[in-house]
């Protein structure tokens, strides 16, 4: 769940949990979700006004869909559409389900509690648009995961998978004033850590999807770089990049603490101290930076 999700936010290997692997901090999990939704939503549009559509969909599944950030987006984009939403969390399918009562769209949602590593996936109809946001690279086998998709989307129909490149950067290089390039030793101890465990993190989408039967229509990168004085209401955004920032490396340091030299992790530890003279959220030069890459895949009429 950008998620990303997170959206792509580091909740698993970059951001948001979906597909299987889920911890069970699901409040944290939830609020890295939330942030990142709102951080991304504009760049989600972006993403699905892309799509490669020969019709606007009416059967969508939202594969992972963490609370909802793609599932909310596609249902604005496709108003006579119905979104299916899959997820291995009960709690952010009960977001998903409070969501869309509050915004009066409880008939366009249904949700679906899964184990998308399973070989046997429960019914999710014949869609004609399959939207996998951040999830696919959770998949124990991903290429099992892509023939089943193939399976059971509609003829003609299309996978958009899409992907960020990895943990977003938040800091300036220089920053802290203490420990210059903190940030970026954080990011080469978490790349380490999840090459072992997050294997499919930053897979090439392409040749995979080929492999499963598919057609690849389209391959794109957006850049991401989201400041705290991007857009209009510049007070709201500086908020929201600051506690996006903040729930984010609370999150990277489970991984990265016992990799990281003790000057680091006191400085790390600093800058998360909400209080503190150091906290992230005092500091004005904050921004997102990252990239998301999404995978337009059709399979054959």
């Amino acid at each position: 769940m950008t998620h990303a999700h997170t959206t792509q936010a580091p909740t698993h290997a970059h951001g948001h949990t979906h597909g299987h692997a889920h911890t069970s901090d699901h409040h944290g999990e939830a609020e890295i979700l939330e942030l990142d939704a709102q951080v991304l939503a504009e760049h989600t549009a972006a993403l699905i006004d892309r799509l490669p559509l020969q019709a606007p969909p009416r059967r969508i599944v939202d594969l992972g869909c963490g609370t909802g950030a793609g599932t909310f987006a596609l249902l604005d984009r496709f108003p006579e559409a119905h979104v299916t939403a899959v997820d291995t969390s009960a709690a952010h399918l009960q977001r998903v389900r409070e969501k869309a009562c509050a915004r009066g769209d409880e008939g366009r949602v249904r949700t679906v509690q899964a184990d998308l590593d399973a070989a046997d996936w429960p019914d999710l109809g014949t869609p004609d648009l399959v939207w996998a946001s951040a999830s696919m690279h959770h998949m124990a086998d991903p290429d099992r995961a892509l023939r089943t998709v193939h399976g059971l989307l509609a003829p003609g129909g299309l996978l958009a998978v899409v992907e960020l490149s990895g943990f977003p950067r938040f800091l300036p290089a220089d920053a802290p004033a203490e420990r210059p390039g903190l940030e970026e030793r954080c990011h080469e101890a978490s790349a380490r850590f999840h090459a072992e465990h997050v294997p499919h993190r930053g897979a090439d989408w392409g040749p995979k999807l080929t492999g499963a039967g598919f057609t690849v229509e389209d391959e794109h990168v957006i850049t991401v770089n989201i400041g705290q004085d991007t857009g209009p209401t510049e007070g709201a955004r500086a908020g929201t990049v600051g506690a996006y920032a903040l729930n984010s490396l609370r999150r990277l340091r489970r991984s990265v603490a016992d990799a990281l030299a003790p000057e680091d992790l006191a400085a790390l530890d600093r800058l998360l101290e909400t209080e503190g003279p150091g906290s992230l959220l005092r500091r004005d030069d904050l921004a997102v930076r990252t990239e998301r890459t999404a995978w337009a895949a059709r399979r054959p009429a």
